[in-house]
Order: C-alpha cells, then sequence, then structure tokens
C-alpha cells in the first residue's frame, strides 16, 4: 500500500505543476503583450489550486493515476484539463496573432520544464550512495518529463479549444481562421469522442484503435529522445523509452 501512495505522488506531483505552469504561462504571455486579465483575475499565481477545474483538473487525472497504477502498474497515459486563462484578445495589437503567441506559450512552457527534468538526471549519479533515493528521484524525473512532454504535444493537436487549434486560427487566412474557430464549440467534444469512447467501441469489437499511443510514438516519443540528447543524455531515450 506504501508503494502504490508512493508511485501514485511520484506520478500526480509532475502532472500538477505541468499542468499549473502551462496555465500560468498563457497568462504571462498575455501580460507581456498589454493584457492583464489573467492577473486581474489572479490567474498568474504558481498555486495549483487557482487553476484547478474539478472535473479535468482532478476527477478525471485522478481516476486514470488509480486505475492504471492498480492494473498495469505504472503510468502509460494522461489525460485532463485546468481551468482556462481568461484572455481579452482585443487588448493586442494583432488579435489572431496575439492569441496564437499566447495559445503556444503553454506547450513551449511543457517542453522547458521537460527539459529541465532532463537536466535533472544528472544528479542522480550522486545518489548512488542512496539506492532508494536515487530510484525514487529517478522516477520522479522520469513522470515529470512524460507529463510535460504528454501534456504538450497533446495540446498541440489541431482542434480548438486545445492550444494548437488556436495556433492554427492564427495561421491561416482569416476565411478559413474563422471558420476553424468555430471548431471550439465542439472541440472538446470530438476529443474526448477521439480519445476515450471510440477507442472502447472498436476495442469491443476487435478493433485496435489507439489514437494517444500512435501520437506518443510517433511525436512524443521522438521528442522524448530530442529532449534527452539536448541535456546531455544522448544514449538515455531509447533506454528509458525501452526501444
Amino acid at each position: 500500500m506504501t508503494s502504490l501512495l508512493v508511485s501514485l505522488l511520484l506520478a500526480a506531483v509532475p502532472t500538477i505543476i505541468a499542468i499549473t505552469l502551462h496555465e500560468a504561462a498563457h497568462g504571462y504571455a498575455a501580460l507581456a503583450m498589454g493584457d492583464d486579465t489573467a492577473r486581474r483575475a489572479g490567474r498568474l499565481s504558481l498555486n495549483p489550486l487557482a487553476h484547478v477545474d474539478r472535473v479535468g483538473t482532478i476527477l478525471l487525472p485522478g481516476f486514470l493515476l488509480i486505475m492504471q497504477l492498480l492494473t498495469i502498474h505504472r503510468v502509460a497515459f494522461m489525460f485532463g484539463w485546468a481551468k482556462p486563462v481568461p484572455v481579452a484578445a482585443w487588448r493586442f495589437r494583432n488579435p489572431r496573432r496575439g492569441m496564437m503567441v499566447v495559445a503556444a506559450a503553454g506547450p513551449a512552457m511543457n517542453f522547458l520544464l521537460a527539459w529541465i527534468g532532463a537536466l535533472g538526471l544528472h544528479i542522480v549519479p550522486w545518489l548512488g550512495a542512496i539506492p532508494q533515493g536515487q530510484s525514487a528521484v529517478l522516477l520522479f524525473l522520469f513522470y515529470f518529463m512524460l507529463a510535460n512532454i504528454v501534456l504538450g504535444v497533446f495540446n498541440l493537436l489541431p482542434v480548438p479549444p486545445l492550444d494548437g487549434g488556436r495556433i492554427v486560427v492564427g495561421i491561416l487566412p482569416l476565411p478559413l481562421a474563422q471558420a476553424w474557430a468555430r471548431l471550439e464549440r465542439v472541440g472538446i467534444v470530438l476529443v474526448i469522442l477521439v480519445v476515450f469512447l471510440a477507442p472502447a467501441i472498436l476495442r469491443s469489437a476487435g478493433v485496435d484503435f489507439d489514437p494517444i499511443r500512435a501520437l506518443f510514438d510517433a511525436v512524443a516519443g521522438p521528442a522524448f529522445t530530442l529532449i534527452l540528447a539536448l541535456a546531455g543524455h544522448p544514449a538515455a531515450g531509447a533506454a528509458l523509452l525501452g526501444q
């Protein structure tokens, strides 16, 4: 029971940090471009409670964590969201481009944090005289990198209201951007259908459909390896990912 609780904490804490700083990055990016809405709403805080969405930040990630630790004894996939940071796009000099920068700030923060976590791996050998401490730190850093890379990559999917969808809106010509932005009303429903419901239904019919695993293999896995290499661990990526 104790080991399960430790594993739960080692997986939950990095996820909370990743989500909190992801959301704060949106607010700070908006502030840098002249919109202080997030600051006035108290959303520039590094206190996780300021960004909590009861379903997206607590219930769903907690359910996924517990079920994975009880069944496969490791965390292979996480999904969740925080309370959206309020942004007044009209206060930007160029509202569409401003929103694109604000959206990109979240995933950029996650990739930066993943790199910092990879740098932290350099301290693990110094804990050689404390095998349990070495193992705990290594596991924490792995989950920290995993949470940030998966959160960053997932949010770059080009579907509003995910960050990638808002980046696409900032890039497309205005008529196409307006049409794409309308997806925001149903975007999260589409994501949940594709991520959860469709795989479960197709799996029961004997069809192997796992878009998140495919995304991780195609993008997040190589990103993990690249970040490790940039942090001075050129051979660690393949070992950690079992390649």
